[in-house]
Formats: C-alpha cells, structure tokens, sequence
C-alpha cells in the first residue's frame, strides 16, 4: 500500500492545466515517486510504497525484482488520475550497484544482489587475482573490486546459480529495470555504469577486459549505452495502461541515486560536496575530468550529467543510530537530545559502527564495536553521540581523499535522512571542517531525476524556453534552505583529537575484519 503525499497545492491539478515532471526513487527501503510542477518550481504531488529485504548469514543482502514492479505500481495508484495525466517526461533514479539478471525475455532469473551484499568477498578476490592485482583494476575501471559493486555479484551467479547463469541474457542494474519496466528498452547511462566495476570511466565505455575476467558471455549481457541528456525510451502503451501515466512520453536517461542526488542538490559543477547521510554514507563532488584515487577509497565514477563524481561510500552510515535507538526505545529527537548531552569524542568512548560489514575502509568481514568504555563514560548519551560522530568520522576519510588529490571544495550540501538533525549538521560542519547547507524538499535523488528529465525535454527542442545546460537548470530549480552551518574553531579542535582516536581503534582492530 502506497502511502499518498499531496499538498493542497495538488488540488489545482483538477482544474488548471499543470505541466509536470516525474522523478522516481527505487531506494533500499522504499520507492518513492514525485511530481514536479517546473513552471511554478512545486513538487504538486508525491507518493511512496516500502520494498522488502531478504538477508542472510553470509552478507546476503537481496530483493526481488518483482517488488520493484509493485512498489512502482503501488506509487502511480497512490497518485490521482488527474495529477498523472500531467506528466510530459520521467526520470528514475536507483539504487546503485545492484545485480539484475533477467532472461532473453526480460523475465528475472534471481533475486537482486544489492550494494550492502557482502557475500562476494571471495568473487572480489578472485577476479583482481584474475586481472593481476587491484592496481591494474583500478587502471580500467577508476575503482577497486569490492564488495558492494557489480561485478562480483556476477560472478558469482555463475559460480552458486550456474542454471541462471546459463539463461542469463541481460544484465542491469536497479535503476535500468525500471526504464525497461516503463519503455520495454535496455539501457544504461554512464553514471550508473560506472559503479558496476565493468565499465571504463576514462573512455566511458564497457570493458572487455573485465566482462571477460567472469565470462565471455558477459559483455554480450550488457545494455546500450546512452548519453545522460538522451531517453532512454518512451512510456510503452503497456507500461501506460499498468501504472496509469500518458503513453508515448520520454523517459529520460535516469541515473544511479548519488548521481540524481547530485543533480537534486546542484552538484553539477566543480566546488560543491553533496553528503547523503542515509542506511548508506555518501561524500561526492563534480569534476569536469576523472578523478582516480590509488587508494581506491575514492570511486572513480561519472556522474549523470556529462562529467565525473568521485564519490566516497560507506555501507553503515544511520545504521548506528538506528540500532541504538532501536536498543534504547527512542525516537529521532529524543536520541539526539541524548547525544547532546555529551562532549565531543563521547568521552574518550568510540564506536566502530561496521554492522553490515564495510566497503570504505575496505573491511567485508566488519563488526560493530563500542571501544574505549569505562566506568565513567559507559553513560546512554555517549553511546548516542558516538554512533553519530562515527557516522562522520567514516565521511573525513573521503574528505581527506578529496583533498589529497586536489580537490578545492567550498561547500556540503547534506541530504538524507540524517541532514534534518541540527547536531549531526554541526558535527560534520566541524569534523569535515566546511560550512554546511540543505537542500529543501528532502527527496534530492527524485527531484534529480525530475531535473534529469526537463533537462532531457530541453535537449529535444521540446522546451525553446528552457535552457539546455544541466547546470542552469540546477540554479533554477534547486532550493536550499536557511543558513550556512559555519564550522567553529574551537569545535573543530575538540573533534580532530576525537577523530585522531577513532582512527586509531580503526587501524588496530582493521586486521580482525579483512
């Protein structure tokens, strides 16, 4: 069951002619569908429907591609007919990295392999022995072979599903099953590719080599490549009359959710830092060239809108704190009024929040663990404000990437469920030391598609009044609320010695999680 968000402004949809845009949102927990009224610059009407988890003891982490289809379905029925009928494009937005594997007819041979699906650590090590160590890796495809990317996920459906390995005719990624679901075409965008380690981000094409690291049928599986301005296909009459939307309109390119959630909080161009602090911790800024760390740490990925978007990934981010809370039987706000209680470093008490094992630092077999306890701090608001600065103190190691490599950054703009608590904009206002902003509206990832979309319209001839750079549209259309979040000195003091003890625990007890 979809739960309906309307305005009251989406009452004028029954009797003025509004124009809209479409932006989709298959995240982990939940597909979330917005209409956006370009002209007057409103979301005129929103929906959303939770998606299931199947998890196992292994690091399975997995979800059927069905319930993709039902939970999209569910949004367009949570939907007026009169609001849907005003739709002149969409854009989708997906989850990344996650393993679609479906027959020659379009049909799933298995469940989907997600980005927080640690079961492939021995597919990683296998395929960077195969290619001749992580260095040459990274040489091809601008990031290591973890757990979380694509690749592996791959080998190992040859490996442990060998009959649907044998079927297997096309392989996408979550954001792509939806543009196939609305347009019945296969196709994938440069952005999205880029996190599936199969792909070249310096020539921004497939790679034989890697595909054929797995299987030389690989490359063979996977979708045409497109523009991130172009469509990806027009709503089919079939996919018109299941969701209830106007057949014949374009779906645009769409995008991975950090390459939407950048187009939806303007980082499209050099000098900003989107920060989604969601189940997952993202840190990524635009770059006009590649940005390839050694490291690895940094991901070398393109973004969708012409460019790169290096981006730091963390695979427990609010996990944490939603597991405190869970513990303590708290609510948001009162969890961070405990917290708030606390000093900065949580009193000498640090936690090392690896609860779903960790891709950045690159620790698969990871475990949670609160470090440093005493008499005298073992207190309920330490542990809170731990669980919340170690969600930040995982973001600096991407800052400290960024910088190493030259990146001059001026801003954040911070996204995700966590960006609404005013201490955690605090502490990574003073832990990353930049001023910190966000972005109104809260669903970034589908108003970059919706912004994806009119980008696409523009590009067509279809909007002569609109301009046809990505970059201006952002200005336009994105809207950040209330003031800078101004890091202070003497803060950032208290949390570089807290960081300096985190980093510590983290350096000693590294060689148990490897």
């Amino acid at each position: 069951m979809a739960e309906k968000k309307e305005g009251r402004y989406a009452e004028t949809l029954r009797s003025i002619a509004v124009k809209t845009l479409c932006g989709i949102d298959l995240g982990t927990q939940s597909c979330k569908v917005v209409l956006y009224d370009y002209e007057n610059k409103k979301i005129a009407a929103s929906a959303q429907a939770p998606v299931d988890m199947i998890t196992g003891d292994d690091g399975a982490r997995e979800q059927k591609a069905e319930w993709f289809y039902s939970a999209l379905k569910a949004c367009f029925a949570g939907l007026e007919e009169a609001a849907k009928g005003t739709i002149q494009a969409l854009g989708v937005s997906g989850q990344q990295h996650g393993f679609v594997p479906l027959d020659g007819e379009g049909k799933p041979l298995y469940n989907v392999k997600l980005w927080c699906d640690t079961s492939t650590a021995a597919e990683c090590e296998e395929l960077s022995a195969a290619a001749g160590g992580e260095d040459r890796i990274i040489a091809e495809a601008g990031l290591p072979m973890r757990v979380g990317y694509t690749a592996p996920k791959v080998l190992w459906l040859k490996k442990h599903r060998p009959e649907a390995f044998g079927g297997l005719a096309h392989i996408l990624l979550p954001h792509d099953y939806i543009n196939f679901l609305l347009t019945g075409e296969y196709t994938a965008e440069y952005g999205d590719a880029s996190g599936t380690a199969l792909f070249n981000v310096r020539s921004r094409v497939w790679s034989e080599k890697i595909c054929g690291l797995i299987d030389p049928k690989v490359i063979g599986c996977l979708p045409r490549l497109i523009r991130p301005e172009e469509p990806s296909g027009r709503v089919s009459p079939g996919a018109a009359a299941e969701f209830g939307i106007p057949a014949g309109v374009p779906v645009a390119a769409g995008g991975g959710d950090n390459m939407m959630g950048a187009v939806g909080t303007g980082t499209v161009e050099d000098g900003f830092l989107t920060m989604s602090l969601g189940t997952s911790g993202t840190l990524y800024g635009y770059s006009d060239t590649p940005v390839i760390d050694p490291s690895g740490d940094l991901a070398a990925f393109c973004s969708s809108t012409g460019g790169w978007l290096p981006l730091l990934c963390t695979m427990n981010c609010t996990v944490a704190s939603e597991e405190f809370r869970r513990l303590f039987g708290l609510d948001v706000k009162a969890f961070d009024a405990e917290a708030e209680k606390a000093p900065i470093g949580s009193g000498g008490m640090v936690l090392l929040p690896f609860f779903n094992g960790e891709r950045t630092p690159n620790l698969p077999n990871g475990r949670a663990g609160l470090n440093g306890i005493t008499p005298a701090n073992f207190t309920r608001e330490n542990i809170a404000r731990a669980a919340l600065e170690s969600a930040i103190f995982g973001m600096r190691i991407g800052m400290e990437g960024f910088n190493k490599l030259g990146f001059q950054a001026k801003e954040i703009r911070l996204i995700g469920g966590g960006a609404k608590s005013p201490l955690w904009q605090n502490i990574a206002a003073n832990v990353l030391k930049l001023p910190v902003r966000v972005p109104s509206g809260g669903e970034a990832a589908a108003l970059g598609g919706a912004l994806q979309a009119l980008w696409c319209l523009a590009n067509a001839g279809a909007l002569p009044d609109q301009s046809r750079s990505i970059a201006d549209l952002a200005d336009q259309h994105v809207v950040l609320e209330g003031p800078l979040v101004e890091p202070e000195p003497k803060a950032q003091e208290a949390y570089e010695e807290a960081y300096g003890i985190y980093s510590r625990y983290l350096e000693a007890l590294s060689p148990l999680y490897k």
